[in-house]
């Protein structure tokens, strides 16, 4: 019986040492994923190491178990990567994760796995407005805690979900000893497609901003393309690859590295250095949506569920709302925002525009060339501008009252020129003299081309960025933050690019960022702003290209594009 005892005593601790050794070599494998709810997509995240087994996908309770077979291709070197797979067919090939930095050893590979969590998510939240109240946000979540292997080995945690309607990642860079600043080099975040897909896109880095037609082009002729950028493959799927909660961080266009391959192309600072921030740092989520029929591409809320709950406490004052305006007839040189005979900012054709406001129920009325500036050079230099004095032949307070008598108000317009900091010295008093008047919405403009908006580095030198950096998302937040404290609403103009933060700002209510209407007004000549206009494929393309980002001020409300005594040739 003693001996039996014994026997069956050192079958269970080899059962038991069988067991943790399994375990232990799953975990040196590095190999772990995650299906969304519905099972339908799936990302997995593996880490390549000496003697690591590539995988094949079991479903478990949503997880994904790996199953060692040998790949005689694998990387050494402990190198993150993730796959994507959408009904167990592959959408995305293995992606390379990580970063390169300035000063320190890069954050790219020599990794293990120090721990693995994961987490369901099913919950239900309330859009303070938008086209649905309540959104349901499901997913399944996989964090993934990485460690350098060696003694003072620094930290990355990168952070995915599944949703039925797509996948998202992040990095998190926690706090720790080693890694205090950070200076950001290259983000080495690859997407590897697995076919030339037909692509959707407009370039990045060219002078006028987001401010082109649509491409449509196989993704082998792509080269580097803002988000989002959308795809279909030849199987019927229709991709759609973005970014969400774009904070303290810089825009993400997508370059086409090799083959079907894209990799981050993070919006650099003028020195060269994409992104500057600390530890504890957060990036914003890499998305892609995936759908069998492109209507789902635009009924998807992936971008809105990855932003973080509503930061505004009293709502009641947002509400979305259609305006009319004079600026129409200055973009057909019928009227001028400088003064003179054309002058279009009048208190008396203000006052009829509300007047037609009211009868017809249009919440708002623009009115630009309000304030002084318009007459200097303000295209080349926005420094000319005033945002707290109307010019005599505007009666600011007058008009405001007039309107709010009439039920409607007035809309604010702070054009700057992409003068950054000459409008942030006059931020604050201007939107609380827009509060003050009972103004609700503001339409502010950055118009600006290329690389060329001025700040002073830290020894005082001028230094120009581009419209989508790290300096002007920082720009954007701190003004939709001072807006909201003035319970003032905000439509973006020459902005950056949507990624869902009307979630947790509500008063960022909409962007241009895209070729809008007035384009319509210039057609006629050979220029930039000339030719033939918006051609009718481009207003049907935008509901599956820049508008899967969020709502676009595209200023429709145009019924005549033939305009004989201003535009005889358009």
């Amino acid at each position: 019986m003693g001996s039996r005892f014994v026997v069956i005593l050192v079958a269970v601790a080899a059962l038991v040492a069988l067991l943790l050794y399994l375990l232990a070599r799953d975990i040196d494998t590095g190999t772990y994923g995650v299906t969304s709810p519905g099972y339908i997509n799936t990302v997995i995240f593996q880490l390549d190491g000496d003697g690591v087994p590539y995988y094949s996908v079991e479903h478990r309770d949503k997880k994904v178990r790996a199953q060692p077979r040998r790949d005689s291709e694998r990387d050494k070197d402990g190198v993150p990567h993730f796959l994507v797979e959408h009904r167990g067919k592959k959408v995305l090939a293995r992606s390379r994760l990580g970063f390169e930095l300035d000063g320190v050893p890069d954050l790219r590979d020599n990794f293990v796995v120090a721990s693995v969590d994961f987490r369901e998510v099913d919950e239900t939240w309330e859009q303070v407005w938008g086209e649905k109240q309540f959104i349901r946000n499901n997913y399944n979540e996989l964090r993934v805690n990485l460690a350098e292997d060696r003694d003072d080995g620094r930290e990355l945690t990168v952070i995915f979900r599944a949703y039925d309607d797509g996948i998202a990642f992040r990095y998190e860079i926690p706090e720790q000893p080693h890694l205090d600043t950070l200076v950001i080099m290259d983000e080495l975040t690859e997407f590897a497609l697995t076919g030339d897909h037909r692509s959707w896109y407009i370039d990045a880095y060219q002078w006028n901003r987001f401010e082109y037609l649509t491409k449509e082009t196989p993704l082998s002729e792509a080269d580097t393309v803002h988000t989002p950028l959308t795809m279909q493959t030849d199987g019927g799927l229709y991709l759609s690859f973005h970014e969400a909660a774009l904070v303290d961080y810089s825009t993400m266009t997508l370059e086409r590295v090799d083959g079907y391959t894209l990799q981050a192309n993070i919006m650099p600072w003028s020195d060269g250095v994409r992104v500057r921030g600390s530890a504890p740092m957060v990036t914003p989520w890499r998305t892609l949506q995936i759908a069998d029929d492109p209507g789902k591409l635009i009924t998807s809320y992936l971008i809105l569920n990855l932003n973080e709950p509503n930061k505004i406490r009293d709502t009641s004052w947002i509400e979305p709302g259609k305006y009319v305006g004079i600026w129409w007839g200055m973009h057909l040189d019928k009227y001028t925002w400088g003064r003179g005979p054309k002058l279009g900012a009048t208190t008396e054709r203000a006052m009829r525009y509300i007047d037609f406001a009211a009868e017809h129920g249009f919440d708002h009325v623009l009115v630009e060339g309000w304030n002084p500036g318009w007459d200097e050079n303000w295209y080349e230099s926005g420094v000319v501008f005033d945002f707290t004095e109307s010019i005599p032949e505007f009666d600011l307070e007058g008009v405001a009252q007039y309107a709010l008598d009439n039920g409607t108000r007035l809309m604010g317009h702070h054009e700057n020129s992409a003068t950054v900091l000459h409008y942030e010295s006059q931020m604050e008093e201007g939107f609380a003299l827009y509060e003050r008047l009972g103004v609700r919405a503001v339409k502010t403009g950055y118009v600006g081309h290329g690389r060329e908006i001025m700040r002073y580095d830290e020894h005082g030198n001028e230094q120009f960025e581009w419209h989508h950096g790290q300096f002007m998302v920082e720009h954007h937040q701190r003004v939709v933050e001072l807006a909201a404290s003035h319970k003032i609403s905000l439509n973006v103009h020459e902005g950056v690019k949507d990624t869902g933060l009307r979630r947790t700002w509500p008063n960022l209510m909409t962007r241009e960022v895209a070729r809008g209407q007035e384009y319509n007004a210039w057609g006629g000549g050979d220029g930039l702003w000339e030719g033939q206009g918006n051609p009718p494929e481009h207003v049907v393309i935008l509901p599956f290209t820049r508008m899967l980002a969020g709502p676009f001020d595209y200023t429709p409300g145009i019924f005549d594009m033939h305009f004989d005594e201003y535009r005889p040739d358009n």
